[in-house]
């Protein structure tokens, strides 16, 4: 469980965790609210940017306190630890990505490197622990092919990976070393018959180009509601960025179009409004409530509110869990809306 925060605390996490607010160097920092903000930022995912703030203030200004510069020592050396990981995992992407290129199977890179190269200024503040590749799933069973002849051995299941449409690869050599391959980025089956976002999607909805603002907003918003149940603030994070790099009305129009496409309109109102509140990004609050808002969309952002969020491994754990559990319900019910193409 982690170390609680007072609603002050809560809120000096959040600028911690946004890569656009600068390190506020005049506030003056306890050792326990410093090593707590520490154990929160390490389990949400936010853990890089606020180092690097905490460098930008300069150790000089933090308490000098053994156990707390011990601490920092130690999660600084992780991190460059883990952005060291995160180009080993880069190469070995790239690696198959001119394998697949080499076979003729058009596939793409999803998530971690490109949202740590297209969103965020600075690209060590947003590492990742695996390469995510999307084909079509026709091209599934030949990519798996490639992938096994790159020196990677499949970890998951086979029939439940196919179910899933998605499988797990590890490097035979080092284990910590992990491709996922997906025929499409929503897993759970109960929640594909509404919505879909595979490698034709986002195809239509890059339009000819690639990795545009639209496509990688949709991206986070189905990695954040349709994979991981709002489990860090990570994924918020992403969105936030997402969101910022939306720079003209025709963009956002063409996000609000892709979302009617693939059927996500439910998770975008949803994700939009709890990433807009967390953050105070009214942007992301008014491209929420340009979804139409029926039941389930309602409900859905009742039950998801930031609160829920920042308290999913606190004191208050079982009823978040229950509230992510519920919204998972309410995804799988809820029912799909037409699209006129």
């Amino acid at each position: 469980m982690l170390p609680p925060l007072s609603p002050a605390e809560e809120k000096l996490l959040l600028d911690f965790a946004d890569p656009e607010v600068p390190a506020d160097g005049q506030r003056t920092l306890s050792t326990n609210s410093l090593m707590a903000l520490l154990a929160n930022a390490e389990f949400h995912g936010i853990l890089p940017i606020m180092l690097r703030k905490l460098r930008e203030i300069g150790d000089a200004k933090l308490p000098a306190d053994t156990a707390l510069r011990q601490k920092l020592s130690e999660l600084r050396d992780q991190a460059t630890l883990a952005t060291g990981q995160s180009m080993l995992l880069q190469y070995h992407g790239d690696r198959i990505m001119k394998a697949l290129a080499a076979k003729g199977i058009p596939a793409r890179i999803v998530k971690g490197p490109v949202f740590a190269r297209k969103l965020y200024r600075h690209a060590a503040d947003r590492p990742f622990t695996d390469i995510d590749i999307l084909v079509d799933p026709a091209s599934i069973a030949e990519a798996n092919s490639v992938i096994a002849g790159c020196g990677f051995e499949l970890a998951s299941g086979e029939a439940e990976s196919h179910e899933l449409q998605e499988f797990k690869w590890l490097e035979k050599e080092n284990s910590s070393l992990l491709i996922e391959l997906h025929g499409n980025l929503v897993h759970d089956t109960g929640m594909r018959r509404r919505l879909s976002l595979g490698f034709r999607e986002l195809q239509v909805i890059d339009g000819g180009e690639a990795d545009t603002p639209a496509a990688l907003l949709t991206i986070a918003i189905v990695h954040a509601a349709g994979g991981h149940k709002f489990h860090r603030l990570q994924l918020c994070v992403d969105v936030l960025q997402g969101v910022r790099a939306l720079q003209s009305p025709d963009v956002e129009a063409r996000l609000l179009d892709a979302a009617r496409m693939t059927g996500i309109e439910l998770e975008l109102a949803t994700v939009l409004n709890v990433t807009g509140r967390l953050f105070d990004e009214p942007r992301a609050i008014a491209l929420a409530n340009r979804i139409k808002p029926d039941l389930a969309i309602r409900l859905a952002k009742w039950l998801i509110t930031g609160n829920m969020l920042l308290r999913v491994n606190s004191r208050d754990k079982v009823r978040s869990r229950l509230s992510r559990d519920a919204f998972r319900w309410v995804q799988r019910l809820a029912r799909a809306r037409r699209y006129a193409a």
